[in-house]
Order: structure tokens, then sequence, then C-alpha cells
């Protein structure tokens, strides 16, 4: 067995902080472990001058070498190799509670120098454990790939995930998304550009991997996908590749428990008119709670599911605290079609091509099932407003009934924030 030693003069971490980096990095490294896409770690230890970390080593080179060396780009075939590697770590290292914060490609090693050979992602020194609901705020991070909310201080897994969508467009075209020739003017870029999908090669490379680049690198966070929705995504989908779990569902859960019957009857619909792209995620996630003998899930399931994946990063990061917050379905159970309900995010949904229509077949079985008559009072309790917001709820209830338009069902399903400084509802 041939490793590498990682050796650290503590003469030269000038700060308590630098210090305390290495030590946490050698936390996560011991507690991740056992996925062929991550670097192996096996000790560490110090003494008066000097951290030593012993890993595995990679002699393929980087990630950032193989795409000079082609010449700046890759067909999409050979890119899809290369992001099915990268988003199957960081979805395991999601699911366990870590946030990498320095996704790029030279945070990547192919093992040999083989043409095939698997990459491992390396470089856990600005890693982090962080809870399910939990928003980080320092900002760290390589400049082209930092997420606007890491610029914003407010952040959480969804930064790595732009940080992919980032090297993905890199590998599809050759060149930077954002660029500047300063570190401040790349943090303007990021902030207020938007990514240049009309010049060569953008033309002549599919439209499933144009939207998949898009749905990276959305400025929204809430409307990107995950790490997992990703690897089912039509461009990179594949029938015989297992889906791994996804934290995501047990946060949406969460929010469908505490939800009003309202809110609940508006999701249901929203489920009925969902395609088939979102539906094989749906469908991967469910099996993977391994559902009863009758077809049904409760929190048991759930509780099993991250058992089965956990490592210790995963108590580290305090994930299954998030099993207390649904408590609800210890005493209940739950079928694919209403699972399907409560595991989607409007938010994300809005960033689909077809979001229009989806909403439109939705509010048709919410007329059916769901629509009630509704006082502006009633709506403003369901939507946490004000009475300062009454003149823009009453734009959202039909006059001739009393029961929501499609305008104001939209609005329940993807909730408002009122700021009276401005008066703006979004």
């Amino acid at each position: 067995m041939i490793v590498v030693l990682e050796d650290w003069k503590k003469t030269k971490m000038t700060t308590a902080i630098s210090i305390e980096d290495v030590r946490r990095e050698v936390k996560i490294l011991k507690a991740l472990s056992g996925h062929k896409h991550l670097v192996k770690f096996y000790d560490a230890c110090e003494d008066a001058n000097n951290v030593y970390i012993v890993m595995e080593l990679c002699e393929g080179g980087e990630l950032l070498d193989r795409i000079l060396a082609r010449g700046g780009r890759y067909t999409e075939e050979d890119a899809k190799a290369i992001l099915v590697q990268i988003l199957s770590v960081v979805s395991f290292c999601h699911l366990q509670g870590v946030v990498h914060r320095d996704l790029k490609p030279e945070n990547f090693l192919f093992t040999s120098g083989g043409e095939n050979a698997d990459m491992k992602l390396i470089d856990f020194g600005l890693s982090d454990f962080i809870r399910p609901d939990e928003r980080l705020n320092d900002i760290v991070g390589s400049a082209y790939y930092v997420a606007p909310e890491v610029l914003h201080r407010s952040y959480s897994m969804e930064a790595d995930i732009w940080s992919i969508g980032v090297i993905t467009y890199i590998l599809l075209c050759g060149s930077r998304p954002f660029w500047a020739r300063t570190e401040s003017g790349i943090f303007r870029s990021v902030l207020r550009s938007d990514p240049n999908f009309d010049d060569m090669p953008w033309p002549s490379v599919s439209p499933e991997a144009k939207d998949f680049v898009k749905r990276l690198l959305n400025k929204d966070y809430r409307k990107r996908m995950t790490s997992v929705q990703a690897l089912a995504h039509p461009w990179l989908r594949d029938d015989s590749r297992p889906i791994p779990l996804d934290i995501l569902i047990y946060r949406l859960l969460k929010s469908y428990l505490h939800a009003s019957p309202f809110k609940r009857a508006a999701l249901k619909a929203l489920s009925k008119a969902l395609t088939e792209d979102e539906l094989v995620y749906l469908r991967a996630q469910f099996r993977l709670l391994e559902p009863n003998r009758d077809g049904s899930v409760s929190l048991e399931n759930f509780k099993m599911a991250l058992a089965q994946n956990a490592t210790e990063a995963m108590g580290e990061s305090r994930v299954p605290d998030i099993l207390n917050a649904m408590g609800l379905l210890a005493y209940r159970k739950m079928y694919f079609e209403e699972f399907c309900a409560a595991a989607i995010s409007t938010h994300q949904l809005e960033a689909v091509e077809g979001w229009e229509q989806i909403a439109s077949a939705a509010f048709e079985h919410f007329e059916q099932e769901g629509n009630r008559v509704i006082s502006i009072e009633e709506l403003a309790r369901e939507l946490s407003v004000g009475p300062s917001a009454y003149s823009f709820l009453k734009d959202w209830i039909r006059i001739s009934d009393g029961k929501l338009n499609l305008l104001g069902y939209k609005k329940i399903l993807h909730g408002v924030t009122f700021r009276s400084s401005n008066t703006r509802l979004h």
C-alpha cells in the first residue's frame, strides 16, 4: 500500500483558526468513510512542530490538468462520466451533513494515469459539519466557484451544487461562466451576470445538457437541484445506476407534516401534475425507504434509511435530529401518492421549463378536490402575513365564488415574503 504524507508546519499556521481548520479537516476525514470517490484517510498525528495526515496516494493528477490537456473541453459523454463521480461523492457528503465549500477541478484527483481511472475528492480544509436546517455565514472557497448566497453570508449545501454547476459549464465549453480580472470583479459577475449559452460551442450542446447546467447555476439556491436529483436528471439518468438517499426529502417531509390542511391539499394537487422526470426521482427515494408490505412508509422507515447510510459524520452534524420534527409520522402511514405531495419542492419545480403548464394542470386538480371559499383574513394566516398585505391578497381570490384563483394557488404553493418597507410581495 502506497500512501502520501501531508505535513503541516505549525509555525506556518499563524492563527489559532488555521490550526483548528487542520484539526477539523482530520475530524471530517476520520468521520467520513466508505465512499469509492472519497480520498482514503489512514491516520493523523501531531508533535510539537507539525501535524501529519496520512492519506491514499492518487498518482493520476488533477481534473484541471486533464481539462487543459484536452484543450479545455470534454465531449458530453466524457463529461457525464466525470460528473457522475463528482455528484456521487458530494451526495454522500451531504447526506452525512458535511458541506465541502471548495469544490473545483483542482480538488479532484485521479487514482492513476489511465483514461478511465477513478476520481477522488480531496482537501476538506474548508469543509464543515452542518445540521439539516443550519445556515453558514463565513465567506470561503475559490472565487470562480463561489455561490451567490455565500457572498450574501447565508448558505448551506446548495453552495456546493453551484460549484458543480461551474465545473460542468467548464467541462462542456472550456471557459468559466463568471470571469473578471479581480476577485471583486468575479464576485460582482457571480451576483449580477448570467452565464452565456449563446456562443460556441453551446448551440451544438444538447438541450438536456444545457438544462442540467442551468438547474445547477440558478442564483436562487432554493431552485437548484440537489446532487441526488442531478444524478436522476434526464441528461445523466441511467436505470442501472442506483440513486442514493437524499436528505432533501426529510426536510420537505418535515415541512409537509407541519403544514395546514389547505397547504397539504394544494401540494396533493400539484403531485398529480408531475411529469415522468420528477416521478423517476420520487420513486427511487420511496424505494430507498423500503416500504412495508402494504406499500406504506412510517417514521420507522425514515429512521432505518438514515441508519443504513450512517457514518460518524452523520452523528457529528446531528442529521438524525430531523427525525424529531417528523414525529407525526409515528402514528400514521404514508403511501406513495401522499409521499409525492410531501417530497416535492415548489421552488425547484418553478425552475423547470414546463412549470406554467404543471401549475395550470395542478390547479385543475385543486379545483376539483381542494379549492374552497377562503376569506382574506384566513389567506393571510395561511401565508403568515399581516393586515398590511390585504390589498394584495384580494387579487388572489375570485370575486365570483370567493375561492382561490390560479395566482392565489401558486402563491399558496410558493409562500410569500412581505416587506412593509417597500410593500412588496413575491
